[in-house]
């Protein structure tokens, strides 16, 4: 049987999304912003139920490319309401437009990667937690980033929604040291290659 980390569940879907992408360090900026946007959707609800919406969300927001989502409107939301596919609350569709703008913004002046990896130094952060109840739900980098986040514009991006898009998209590896996955994620890190 091999170890994994203590969050995964047993459904093909989780396995998957552990064992090849979960913790994989990602420089694509609007691949992060996708996964900002996803991790903001799953706000109070499980990443399992987004995993499973996740090909209905790419296709209702037409891929995710923010120079698109950044001139919806009204008309927009009201459609996406209509999508059983996603998850279908106004405030978190709302903010998905408001967020493709401000990430527009941040694009004008550096990459949004850049910006993002700004954070920790180009560098990711190499943990070493023994088992789960060890992982914290947010740190102060994780309030920092939310709080700027927040100034520039976006909505649905808390500290403990921070912390999880961060572990997700491979800012810091925090598969446990028991994890099949924590050696291979960490050579995996392309330092100061962003």
């Amino acid at each position: 049987m091999t170890d994994r980390c203590g969050w995964v569940g047993i459904e093909s879907i989780y396995l998957a999304y552990h064992d090849a992408e979960w913790g994989v360090p990602e420089y694509d900026s609007r691949a992060l912003w996708e996964k900002l946007v996803l991790d903001g959707f799953q706000a109070g609800l499980s990443w399992l139920t987004i995993l499973k919406k996740r090909e209905n969300f790419r296709k209702a927001f037409e891929g995710f490319h923010p120079e698109v989502i950044a001139t919806w409107d009204e008309d927009d939301v009201e459609r996406l309401l209509q999508d059983a596919g996603i998850i279908r609350h106004r405030g978190k569709i709302a903010a998905t437009i408001t967020n493709a703008q401000a990430y527009l913004r941040i694009q004008e002046t550096q990459p949004f990667a850049d910006f993002l990896w700004g954070y920790f130094d180009h560098k990711v952060e190499q943990n070493s937690w023994a088992s789960q109840a060890d992982v914290p739900t947010q740190d102060a980098r994780s309030l920092q980033i939310s709080k700027d986040l927040k100034k520039a514009g976006f909505k649905f991006c808390g500290p403990t929604i921070v912390y999880a898009f961060m572990e997700a998209s491979g800012f810091m590896n925090n598969h446990l040291t028991t994890c099949h996955r924590h050696k291979e994620v960490a050579a995996m890190a392309r330092e100061n290659q962003v």
